[in-house]
């Protein structure tokens, strides 16, 4: 025998045995994400990622994948499912207005009713085509030294308006009577996470009022003050100094009576318009008021007084067949309001969407509308007992779910015909809501990925510093490579240096999600 062909059956026969190497690109996307994970600022912290095929649903990276993490908002994308299947993309809202009494030669001898039905925004964010509309800052995030935030340009009493305009046009010219909101759809709860946290079926504005502060043209001079909307309701009172050009512009809010804000700071001469909130305490009547005010711009005589408690009881609920409606706002589709919810992360709106799913069962209260929402995504096919949610928002102690769980929810969503609905409410990388400065306008990645995002600190007293519980993106991408791709990144319990906010993370989730659109194999 040769001395060749031995060797060429030596070959024949350890070839085989040698370990398969896994393809190139995998092995690339498996470091590239590993080089973030495992820097040093995370070496206290905890990472959850999923990424999977969406056409064979293979696992195309995984981390953790089966641990329960804190989701912070992308708890949303289970509210705003549960709620898509359980209500449709075309659920509107019908806000009537009933009057109680007789009507004779314009005058109403009796009550006006307005009855709330958990409408989001009762038309102060409908645009003139029906859509509605949504700032990539939002006013309901806004911080004593935010300067990006805007309002949406819409007319934060369009429903009310509506309303006044068909009373005085069903022949209504004075009302004798109380002016009353029913708020019963549901029982008061709290939600989750910052902003407007009071859950009723009545909203006017995200029950906010907006403080906007325009700096004088020198310093030394005071800030000129609007209040979105204007009232007679509340009292604002207002010290807020012009500074140099390029100073520190620093304003906050503070409640300290019922209807009574102070604010207090100072703007810079060369900033732009800067947005504050003050938290309505009393929504309905906040919307009273509000209600009473705009009657009275149409002309109707109103002899109830908008700073005077309700003095008439409100109907019995089964009362309302015989009474005569007067008015009825409609809303946009329920996929316009989840468009805002998931885009701008609203946590007033999601925290409703389990109780709106209680209504419709005919129950009243967080917990039952929880669970009703279980029951929508256990027919999805989640496990949902692998999870646990205790809130529609996020930012709830008990709010844990899996990556696995989580692009479960993703691939059952996928494959419904409202799908579309559900991806174009997400946030897209680098062009809209809170993913929208996350990475470089020069990225490859702009505009292929979508995603909810999601944000939770806590305060570390001891260093004089941030405690981020959660940073968390979770969604679907077209790939470098064409493939669709669901994916889920969380990462927990991060110390933030002092000075440093969640801003460094949500870029390096960014980072990941560009990693994973161009070296998914």
């Amino acid at each position: 025998m040769s001395h060749r062909r031995l060797v060429a059956l030596c070959l024949a026969v350890v070839v085989p045995l040698l370990p398969v190497p896994r393809l190139a690109a995998a092995d690339d996307l498996a470091a590239k994400i590993e080089a973030v994970i495992n820097a040093p600022e995370y070496k206290h912290s905890r990472w959850g990622i999923l990424v999977v095929d969406g056409e064979t649903g293979k696992p195309v990276y995984a981390h953790n994948a089966d641990q329960l993490f804190a989701p912070a908002s992308v708890t949303k994308l289970y509210s705003c499912a549960a709620a898509l299947v359980g209500l449709g993309a075309d659920y509107t809202f019908e806000t009537p207005v009933y009057r109680r009494g007789e009507v004779a030669e314009g005058r109403l001898r009796g009550d006006l009713v307005l009855v709330a039905k958990g409408d989001f925004a009762l038309g102060g964010r409908t645009t003139a085509d029906g859509k509605m509309a949504f700032k990539d800052h939002d006013h309901i995030y806004t911080s004593a030294v935010s300067t990006n935030v805007e309002l949406t340009g819409t007319d934060p009493l369009a429903g009310l308006k509506d309303l006044a305009k068909q009373v005085k046009q069903a022949g209504i010219k004075q009302i004798d009577g109380d002016v009353l909101i029913d708020d019963r759809l549901f029982e008061r709860s709290r939600g989750s996470g910052s902003g407007p946290d009071l859950l009723t079926p009545i909203v006017v504005n995200d029950n906010l009022i907006d403080v906007v502060i325009t700096p004088a043209a020198k310093a030394g001079e005071p800030a000129t003050i609007k209040a979105v909307p204007e009232s007679d309701y509340f009292q604002l009172d207002v010290q807020v100094e012009t500074v140099a050009a390029g100073r520190l512009s620093r304003v906050v809010t503070e409640r300290v009576g019922p209807q009574r804000y102070v604010v207090r700071g100072q703007v810079a001469a060369d900033a732009k318009p800067l947005v504050r909130i003050c938290v309505v305490d009393d929504p309905a009547g906040f919307a009273r008021a509000l209600f009473i005010e705009a009657l009275r711009k149409e002309g109707i005589t109103v002899k109830a007084s908008i700073l005077r408690a309700p003095t008439a009881e409100l109907p019995e609920k089964e009362a309302y067949a015989k009474l005569t409606r007067v008015a009825t706002h409609k809303s946009p589709p329920l996929a316009e309001g989840l468009k805002v919810t998931l885009k701008v992360s609203h946590n007033l709106y999601a925290s409703m969407l389990p109780l709106l799913l209680a209504v419709k069962h005919d129950q009243r209260t967080l917990p039952q509308g929880l669970r009703q929402q279980a029951k929508v995504l256990a027919e999805l096919g989640l496990p949902v007992a692998d999870i646990a949610l205790e809130s529609g928002a996020g930012g709830g102690n008990g709010d844990r779910v899996t990556p696995r769980v989580t692009v479960q929810l993703l691939q059952a969503m996928a494959k419904r015909p409202d799908f579309g609905v559900y991806k174009a409410a997400m946030p897209v990388l680098g062009v809209d809501g809170t993913l929208v400065d996350v990475i470089g306008a020069d990225s490859p990645a702009r505009g292929k990925v979508f995603g909810k995002t999601g944000t939770y600190t806590d305060q570390d007293l001891l260093n004089d510093r941030q405690l981020l519980r959660s940073k968390a993106v979770a969604g679907v991408m077209t790939a470098a490579n064409g493939k669709t791709l669901f994916y889920t990144i969380f990462v927990n319990d991060v110390p933030l240096p002092a000075l440093v906010g969640s801003v460094r993370e949500g870029k390096q989730l960014g980072k990941l999600c560009e990693i994973i659109y161009l070296n998914a194999p």
